[in-house]
């Protein structure tokens, strides 16, 4: 049986729920989703500039586990943006 998720920190939010190539219908495109985790992984890191550390003890989660969350957060966005997928982004609950 898997472990239970640590309950993480997140203060940010997208200002929009996707980002899409143009032109082209959302119902006609793949779609990538970015959980909320990973949106404030990649705020705090590439964003807002702070050390991998600083933002893991902003999160309340081990340094590790934000770099993976970084990790994952940055191959769904370059995989949306090579190959013109919808990226998704999955509100905070």
């Amino acid at each position: 049986m898997a472990r239970p998720k640590i309950p993480r920190q997140i203060c940010g939010s997208p200002a929009q729920s996707c980002f899409k190539p143009n032109g082209v219908p959302l119902a006609n495109l793949e779609r990538v989703f970015l959980q909320p985790d990973e949106f404030e992984a990649i705020r705090l890191v590439d964003f807002q500039g702070m050390q991998q550390q600083q933002a893991a003890v902003e999160m309340g989660v081990s340094r590790q586990t934000l770099a993976n969350l970084v990790k994952s957060a940055r191959k769904k966005v370059a995989d949306s943006l090579l190959n013109g997928k919808a990226l998704m982004m999955i509100p905070a609950e």
